[in-house]
């Protein structure tokens, strides 16, 4: 893990690639994932704006005497990401090391972490001080996943654009508290 870990970015570094993919698209895939680039963009900055830090979760980290570091598998296009990447770095900050692992960079390390077969993000590695792997999280909590499972149970009932409604007013409000409880949890 020290290698994907050696090769991951700061948040800052995301923010910049992220408007300069906007801006320049240096791929092909890049020049097509404007728009999601765009609402990433924006997520992110309303999730900064809006993130205040949970004293009880504070302490929480701090009872926990982690001392390792969070490993987070991100592209800043993914809604999923946009809303919970931020809060995560800015949670962390001051008490443990936080870095962003582009998974477009390189598919062997989100191979490792797979979401049901698929190469869903943010995955969330949590390492020991030793970069071994002490558990991972992701790619979205709990009460956002229950919306994905109702929206694929009857998508005729629950349509794509209601569960992508709901799951974007979800992280809005919640703004990344219960990702960062379930990730407490995982410590």
């Amino acid at each position: 893990m020290k290698n994907y870990w050696d090769k991951a970015i700061s948040f800052e570094e995301y923010l910049q690639i992220a408007n300069q993919r906007l801006e320049n698209p240096p791929t092909p895939q890049d020049a097509e994932y404007k728009m999601y680039y765009e609402l990433g963009i924006q997520r992110i900055d309303r999730t900064l704006k809006k993130f205040v830090i949970d004293e009880e979760q504070i302490n929480e980290l701090k009872s926990k005497n982690f001392n390792g570091k969070i490993l987070i598998i991100s592209e800043a296009w993914c809604g999923d990401a946009s809303a919970t990447v931020p809060a995560l770095a800015k949670f962390f900050e001051g008490h443990n090391e936080v870095k962003i692992f582009l998974r477009d960079s390189d598919k062997s390390l989100i191979n490792q972490f797979l979401t049901n077969g698929t190469e869903s993000i943010p995955k969330v590695i949590i390492l020991d001080e030793d970069f071994n792997v002490k558990n991972s999280w992701g790619p979205r909590p709990k009460f956002g996943h229950e919306l994905l499972l109702k929206f694929k149970a009857d998508p005729e009932a629950y349509p794509r654009e209601s569960f992508y409604n709901d799951l974007q007013v979800y992280y809005s409000r919640n703004r990344g508290k219960d990702a960062i409880q379930e990730i407490l949890e995982l410590l």
